[in-house]
């Protein structure tokens, strides 16, 4: 029975996170193993409201700051030869990923 990789990316940046699944995408397209995804999952957003300063005795002033997280899954039918490629992928620095083996 073949083995599955589940792989979970997610970052605050789309476009870096966009590379790294089009570079996944090419090593699958290349070895011609079965993929299903990338499926985008709901982005999160966290929002923290800030008092601006100075607010003085006026009124008060809020800044709202937002952080976005994008997330992405896909399955991969995972043998040696691809988990070895799927470690060489050049990963930037605000893209974190998770691999597991089902």
């Amino acid at each position: 029975m073949p083995s599955k990789a589940r792989i979970r990316l997610w970052s605050t940046n789309v476009k870096d996170l966009n590379y790294v699944v089009g570079q996944i995408k090419n090593i699958v397209d290349k070895t011609g193993v079965s993929m299903r995804g990338p499926v985008p999952l709901p982005t999160s957003t966290m929002q923290v409201p800030i008092m601006r300063l100075p607010h003085g005795e006026g009124h008060k002033k809020w800044e709202k700051w937002e952080m976005r997280m994008h997330k992405r899954i896909m399955d991969i039918a995972a043998d040696e030869r691809i988990m070895r490629q799927l470690m060489r992928v050049r990963v930037p620095e605000d893209v974190y990923i998770e691999i597991e083996l089902i």
